[in-house]
């Protein structure tokens, strides 16, 4: 069976080509997603007004046609630091590498601040069946949260000692947008009381 096609009428885009090889097409109609990308490990081959993406694993192919180009600047962003945290953010970070099983039985605790090319992952753990997981905490879990996630996956997946590695998204308060996307991902969401994680009582104790 062949592969599904998909085709973006002739119109003004973005094209971004990363440092890592990734090309994506974007417009200004939406905040995070691509209108059509690929993803690395790709070679971009330019022939007169045609640009032709090839994976190198699959040998799919994303072609553009360059009808003109408005404007062409490269720019060198260097070693992303990633998002600094605020007290809570790393006390979280801490209290859950305390408490890993808050994530579920069986997990086991890898290290805090595992360092990948752009910044260092918040959590490395195993789970019960010994696979690895990333975790990516937040405060307030949010759209840029995810896609910081993500980035770090991408690297990790890499890395033959630890593939294949999932993520975990996890934060006192995750927004609807962030929940959608990280589905989209193939990325879990916890929820995370820092009480609880502090072993506070609740004020107001329930019964469920």
């Amino acid at each position: 069976m062949g592969r599904l096609t998909a085709h973006l009428p002739m119109a003004p885009r973005l094209v971004l080509i990363k440092a890592d090889g990734s090309v994506s097409i974007h417009a200004d109609d939406r905040a995070f997603k691509p209108l059509n990308w690929m993803n690395p490990p790709c070679k971009l081959k330019e022939d007169g007004s045609t640009w032709t993406v090839t994976h190198g694993k699959t040998g799919e192919k994303l072609v553009l046609t360059m009808d003109e180009i408005l404007h062409d600047s490269s720019h060198e962003l260097g070693v992303d630091p990633g998002l600094i945290k605020d007290g809570v953010e790393a006390h979280l970070q801490e209290l859950l590498a305390e408490h890993i099983g808050t994530l579920g039985e069986g997990y086991t605790l890898i290290r805090r601040e595992f360092m990948t090319a752009i910044g260092p992952v918040d959590i490395l753990c195993r789970d019960a069946s010994g696979a690895t997981v990333a975790v990516e905490i937040k405060r307030r879990g949010e759209i840029d949260g995810v896609e910081q996630l993500t980035r770090y996956l991408e690297l990790l997946n890499r890395d033959p000692l630890l593939a294949p590695v999932r993520g975990v998204f996890a934060a006192q308060e995750i927004k609807p947008q962030a929940r959608v996307l990280a589905a989209d991902r193939g990325i879990d969401c916890v929820t995370l009381d820092y009480d609880t994680l502090r072993g506070i009582e609740p004020e107001n104790p329930t019964l469920f």
